[in-house]
């Protein structure tokens, strides 16, 4: 192959629309070229996100733009994933173990946000990452009945550190394995924040892509406690399309950003409603509120997501769509909400947070 043919075939690959990830193939993958002989050319590419379930359209789209770039027709398609640590806020550095810190929240309550994480957590896994799951929701944890691990308890060898529990392939850890479900937690700001850490760096979650931490709504004590003290790669935030709670997840995306974690995109819950009857969709808490927050904070819209019964199904009986009907349409929605939060990640700097300011609070 001549220089000038390999740097055409480099070209035509690195500009391929990603579909499955929302972005240019040569964004979220390092790509090389070596020609074995002038019939055959082999192509070896390197992703920063898990695509396994993709891998074979992919292959196939990749051996379509080499021959069509160089005519060449046997095309040796490689491919291969290398999920890297990404960049943290300022002074802080990654868990042991753990690569990537992604954190799913909202600005209230009842936008779904629980079950959008789980689910982002399954597909993730299902797409060959190694993933573990943190409910830090102290006041209201629900992960132990949506993985269908209630009553079930975590076991420590040593006295110090906790075993996560598994359910459905991912590594679960929330307050509600811990204590009584019917018990409120009347606790003020620390032992919150105490019980989040312990939580986080008591738990021996062993080699993880992604801990996936399913946030309390707000920004309040575990708010900032994650900020300061956890090293967090990227915060997702999920809305429902009316304007009440675009308001406050506008708030939280906001507080995100000022304490240096960059916000991976929004998330539109319960976007419409499909009928268990017809299938007809409509959108009952109205439309575009989560297109009007990622154009006003130039974030991207990871994805759409029905607010169909099956969904609270699935999730009750601590089977989420992913796992439970992994070919449906709302399963599909969330795979693809899944890799374009991890395609956000991977094309983050390294040193992100390097970008920002040091935020100083005066005294007026």
């Amino acid at each position: 192959m001549t220089p000038s043919t390999e740097s055409d075939v480099d070209k035509a690959l690195k500009s391929i629309d990603l579909d499955q990830a929302g972005r240019k193939l040569g964004e979220v993958a390092t790509v090389s070229v070596d020609e074995r002989s002038e019939r055959r050319i082999a192509v070896s590419v390197r992703f920063g996100l898990p695509l396994a379930r993709a891998f074979d359209p992919i292959r196939a789209r990749i051996a379509e733009a080499v021959t069509a770039a160089t005519g060449v027709r046997d095309v040796d398609v490689r491919l291969e994933t290398d999920i890297v640590a990404h960049g943290v806020q300022r002074n802080l550095k990654p868990l042991p173990g753990i690569r990537n810190v992604v954190a799913v929240a909202s600005g209230k309550g009842g936008v779904g946000k629980s079950t959008v994480a789980v689910n982002l957590a399954l597909a993730l896994a299902a797409d060959g990452a190694r993933v573990g799951l943190l409910d830090a929701d102290i006041y209201g944890p629900s992960q132990p009945h949506m993985t269908g691990l209630a009553g079930r308890h975590p076991v420590s060898e040593d006295g110090k550190t906790m075993a996560p529990l598994e359910a459905h392939g991912l590594a679960v850890m929330s307050i509600g394995f811990l204590v009584d479900p019917d018990q409120p937690m009347v606790w003020r700001g620390p032992m919150v924040t105490s019980a989040l850490n312990q939580l986080l760096t008591q738990t021996r979650w062993g080699e993880l892509d992604y801990l996936v931490v399913d946030m309390p709504p707000g920004t309040g004590d575990i708010q900032l406690t994650l900020s300061q003290q956890v090293p967090v790669s990227g915060a997702v935030i999920v809305t429902t399309p009316q304007d009440i709670a675009a308001i406050d997840a506008r708030k939280g995306l906001a507080m995100f950003r000022k304490v240096s974690i960059p916000v991976l995109g929004v998330i539109e819950n319960m976007s419409t409603h499909v009928c268990t009857h017809c299938g007809h969709e409509e959108a009952l808490f109205g439309a575009g509120g989560g297109d009007r927050i990622a154009a006003d904070f130039g974030v991207t819209l990871l994805g759409k997501l029905p607010l169909d019964a099956s969904i609270r199904e699935q999730t009750d009986e601590g089977r989420p769509t992913v796992i439970a009907d992994p070919e449906s349409p709302a399963a599909g929605a969330y795979l693809r909400a899944a890799r374009r939060t991890a395609a956000e990640l991977a094309v983050q700097g390294r040193d992100y947070s390097a970008r920002f300011p040091k935020i100083v609070v005066e005294d007026s």
